[in-house]
């Protein structure tokens, strides 16, 4: 039986920021991903959005962590050439009844150490997006956009020149956990064949699969594995060239589509994600979505023309809270557990690395690496 350190199951952004962050600490990392390549689910299906992190709850994990994330993808962006833009945000109230709701991400920002939001006039933000229609707004100036797969690819450069490896086509098919280590077996979806590797430490950041993952290692107690929801969202795209210059967010309404304008590096404007669910992984597009699509964008943006919206694609959010979540707590907090939460050493768990796991991956990295060193399965 071949012996490794450490493996990392799943190579999305995540997985990858970790492998990167053990890898560059010493440790000896082979990443695994079923896929044929990197990043492929959720990583890939999102709007590549770089998040302030004003709406998080005080302590939470999702809100220290997308802050420290998210300065720490700035300077690597600068440093490494990765495509990245502090475009901005604004978030929007259509209605009179709607300012209160600017209000409160005043107090949620400031909690997380971000000050730089300021209340906009109705004027002040027709200034900077003469084509929507508000009656007041709140800019975030740090909020960004970023080339996500080449930010990927760094990250699995870094992780390769450290020494870790990278096996694609490789699932997890199942392990146990022993006194010498955890036992995986990994599946080669080439020659349809598998091996087993005793590690000493498993990461599990397999995203949408990480529970799977996780029930499939005997010694991990299941009641500790929370359940997964899939959340699908989809992405309008907008034909023709767009007319904002920053993200747009309407503010939240309890059971509102609230479709945010997000804008890639290539200048592309696209309208979502929309929420539904799914029992599965399911990226089939519904187009019956469209007429919901236009009623809630031309709140803001009334002057969105017939037929301009084009189908573009849908993502999964892995979320741990589902359908009846009110609108502010649709989303529980990440999930981060080591040896001290289900008992099993050597294994870490991720779940729940939803949105704002891109911008929080480098914090979430280092986190890792530092908690697995002091639950004591370092080398």
């Amino acid at each position: 039986m071949e012996r490794i350190d450490c493996v990392v199951i799943g190579a999305g952004v995540v997985g990858l920021a970790v492998a990167r962050a053990l890898a560059l600490a010493g440790r000896e990392v082979m990443i695994v991903e079923a896929e044929n390549a990197i990043g492929t689910h959720t990583s890939a299906r999102n709007s590549e959005v770089v998040h302030a992190g004003i709406s998080y709850a005080p302590g939470s994990l999702k809100g220290r962590l997308c802050v420290a994330g998210r300065q720490a993808l700035e300077r690597y962006c600068a440093q490494r050439g990765i495509g990245y833009r502090r475009i901005g945000k604004l978030i929007v109230a259509v209605e009179e009844a709607e300012l209160p709701e600017l209000q409160r991400y005043l107090p949620l920002a400031a909690a997380q150490g971000v000050h730089d939001l300021r209340l906009l006039s109705a004027d002040e933000a027709r200034v900077m997006e003469p084509a929507v229609r508000c009656v007041g707004a709140l800019h975030s100036p740090s909020t960004g956009i970023v080339d996500s797969h080449g930010l990927m690819l760094a990250y699995l450069g870094d992780a390769e020149r450290a020494g870790a490896t990278l096996a694609l086509c490789s699932p997890v098919l199942g392990g146990q956990a022993r006194a010498e280590g955890i036992v995986l077996r990994i599946g080669d979806g080439a020659a349809d064949e598998s091996m087993e590797v005793l590690c000493r430490t498993v990461v599990n950041a397999a995203g949408l699969g990480a529970q799977r993952v996780a029930l499939a290692i005997a010694g991990m107690p299941a009641q500790q594995v929370p359940p997964l929801h899939h959340a699908v969202g989809h992405y309008f795209t907008l034909a023709g060239a767009s007319p904002f210059n920053h993200l747009v967010y309407p503010t939240g309404r309890e059971g509102a589509l609230r479709a945010h304008v997000t804008i890639d590096l290539g200048g592309q404007c696209k309208f979502g994600p929309d929420l539904s669910w799914r029992d599965g992984v399911d990226y089939r597009f519904d187009p019956s979505r469209a007429p919901a699509f236009y009623s809630a964008v031309r709140r803001y943006y009334p002057g969105l023309p017939d037929g301009a919206l084009q189908p573009g694609y849908t993502g999964i959010r892995p979320r741990l809270a589902g359908p009846g979540s009110s609108l502010h707590n649709t989303a529980a907090d990440f999930m981060l557990q080591g040896a001290a939460e289900h008992g099993v050493r050597g294994l870490f768990n991720l779940f729940g690395i939803e949105s704002p796991g891109l911008t929080a991956s480098l914090a979430i990295g280092e986190l890792v690496a530092a908690r697995l060193a002091q639950d004591g399965s370092a080398a």
